[in-house]
């Protein structure tokens, strides 16, 4: 029998630890082929005649949806130590032609809670795809949720807690690199052809991020998967209005003169102010989660639209949002509040622009004049 050196053994264990990290790579859960979408292929020349992206809403959802969960793999590829060779992340944008040109980190422990994604010219050539795809943004900056595995977990609960305490996350080191980030790709490729999304907390970055530019009259296309409602400051705001409704119920029993006095005093603190544009966030909300459910409590009569008039706009001035909801009837929270859902093949949406009461609380300061620029009327 003939010797084997020792350096052709190492190369042959070498070999096959390769081989067998391959397949553990393959047959990882979070590997595109086993918990990717099903039906969806990648751009080719027909998109340039009849663009999936413009005409078919639930294609651009499932596409937003896997930039998201890439994000996820990012960061669970950094913490595993993955190479270019065995890394997960990159198999959820190449099917449709971007690259990863960028990734947000957090300062404060290294771990990766966004990307930026661009339209990959490159790759879709090599496919004979010669132009970007009508409704195909040029760029979509993706941010993920909370991961609890110990690297980031500390740093994820705290912006949860930040929300759920003051309804705000303007306090995060997150927010400011988001905004800065977000800000940096509209100014490279305009505001048309740029997305944000973003899953659970990342959708609550992606809501008060666009709400910021929003304010400045720069209006991004958003899509915000299972977004937190959930917050003490919406519970305190609750007793207040019922607190309100008490007064109003008290000062009606008020003799007439003595109401009218308390009315002018009291006066209009805001005004609607009707503008060409509304910024309408397209947010993908199931009912069996707790976390989001309370963006479907309606504020007043929604108005409903089926569910393939996507391009449908709101009919008045008021704050509204194109809320999706899965019906797919009751069902056990983590998979009411997984990412995963939203691409699924058997996932049936109901679809309305509704004026819901979050909503319009968290949207009203874009389309509301403070009462100091807001002209008394005479009588």
């Amino acid at each position: 029998m003939d010797k084997i050196s020792a350096e052709e053994m190492r190369n042959e264990v070498g070999t096959e630890g390769e081989t067998v990290k391959e397949s553990a790579v393959e047959s990882h859960p979070y590997a595109f082929h086993v918990s990717g979408p099903r039906n969806v292929s990648s751009p080719n020349w027909r998109d340039l005649i009849n663009s999936s992206w413009r005409k078919d809403a639930n294609y651009k959802r499932t596409v937003m949806a896997c930039f998201i969960q890439a994000v996820y793999l990012l960061e669970l590829d950094r913490q595993e130590n993955r190479t270019e060779q065995n890394a997960l992340a990159p198999k959820w944008w190449i099917p449709f032609k971007y690259k990863l040109v960028e990734t947000l980190k957090d300062e404060r422990d290294g771990s990766i809670f966004g990307a930026i994604l661009e339209w990959d010219r490159s790759a879709a050539l090599a496919d004979f795809v010669l132009i970007r795809p009508s409704g195909a943004p040029r760029a979509v900056l993706a941010l993920r949720g909370t991961l609890l595995k110990s690297p980031t977990m500390r740093r994820d609960i705290e912006d949860d807690l930040r929300f759920l305490a003051w309804e705000s996350l303007k306090g995060s080191v997150r927010f400011s690199g988001v905004l800065k980030a977000l800000k940096a790709i509209v100014e490279k490729f305009g505001s048309n052809n740029v997305c944000i999304a973003g899953h659970s907390l990342g959708a609550g970055f992606a809501l008060q991020v666009g709400k910021a530019l929003a304010k400045e009259g720069i209006y991004v296309e958003a899509h915000l998967f299972n977004p937190p409602s959930v917050s003490l400051a919406m519970s305190f705001r609750n007793i207040g209005e019922k607190a309100g409704f008490a007064w109003k119920r008290i000062k009606s029993m008020l003799p007439s003169k003595l109401n009218s006095q308390i009315s002018c005093e009291e006066g209009g603190s805001t005004s609607f102010r009707v503008g060409p544009k509304q910024w309408v966030p397209h947010l993908y909300i199931n009912n069996s989660d707790y976390i989001c459910c309370s963006y479907t409590d309606a504020d007043g009569a929604p108005n409903d639209q089926a569910a393939n008039k996507e391009n449908a706009k709101p009919t008045n001035c008021q704050a509204a949002a194109k809320l999706f909801l899965s019906s797919k009837g009751k069902q056990k929270f983590l998979e009411a509040h997984g990412l995963e859902q939203w691409w699924s093949d058997n996932l049936e949406l109901q679809m309305a622009i509704s004026n819901s009461k979050l909503i319009s609380q968290q949207l009203k300061s874009l389309y509301t004049l403070p009462a100091a620029q807001v002209t008394p009327v005479k009588r």
